[in-house]
């Protein structure tokens, strides 16, 4: 009888260790799912950090800026895709100024081809553009007859610089004075920069448009 109930014990026995085995590996079991979801919830979670992360860094191209005409009108610079531009800031009392005279030959020689020059006054430089909007409008019409876009004036430098100089400038080169170039691609990304001194007309310029619009 005692032999019989030891037997019976230990019988017990082995049936309790076998429930509370399978209930931990139940347990087990279920803490492994929930840690595989709170896994997968992270890599997703940081996943999408990662990618906003990437958006943010991406660097951007001048189409994706928006401008003021000199009247006062929002362009988005989209408008100018597919077209290759020359981006100059410009100034009415200025010893460069008369690169109008250029800036103008220059368009009407390559704007057919799909060329357009970008004109932007600032006042940054020993206060040359002093003007209102009007009457930088006025200055370039009636002494230079200029056709290619004038927009708003804006700064170029200093801690109220416009956010497409600070695209421009991203290489941490600032503006050097009135009439600086830059030249963009059809695809809105820069190509080459050129020094205030640098005429409009100089060979260099001319053959990296017309390499440009090929």
């Amino acid at each position: 009888m005692e032999k019989s109930a030891r037997l019976k014990t230990t019988f017990l026995k082995g049936i309790m260790v076998k429930v509370v085995s399978w209930t931990t590996f139940k347990k087990q079991k279920k803490t492994f799912k929930n840690n595989m979801k709170l896994l997968s919830l992270c890599t997703l979670l940081c996943f999408g950090i990662f990618m906003n992360t990437a958006e943010a860094v991406t660097p951007k191209t001048l189409h994706d800026f928006t401008v003021k005409t000199i009247e006062g009108h929002d362009v988005p610079l989209k408008t100018f895709k597919n077209k290759v531009l020359l981006v100059v800031n410009v100034a009415s009392k200025c010893g460069l100024t008369p690169q109008y005279a250029d800036l103008e030959k220059l368009y009407k020689k390559y704007r057919a081809k799909g060329f357009e020059i970008l004109a932007f006054p600032a006042n940054n430089f020993g206060g040359q553009e002093p003007g209102t909007n009007e009457e930088i409008q006025n200055f370039c019409s009636t002494k230079y007859e200029v056709t290619f876009p004038i927009f708003s004036k804006i700064s170029v430098l200093g801690a109220d610089k416009h956010e497409l100089y600070t695209f421009l400038t991203s290489d941490g080169q600032e503006i050097s004075w009135n009439f600086e170039k830059f030249l963009i691609g059809k695809n809105g990304a820069i190509l080459k920069r050129y020094s205030p001194r640098t005429a409009p007309t100089d060979e260099e310029i001319i053959r990296d448009i017309e390499a440009a619009l090929k």
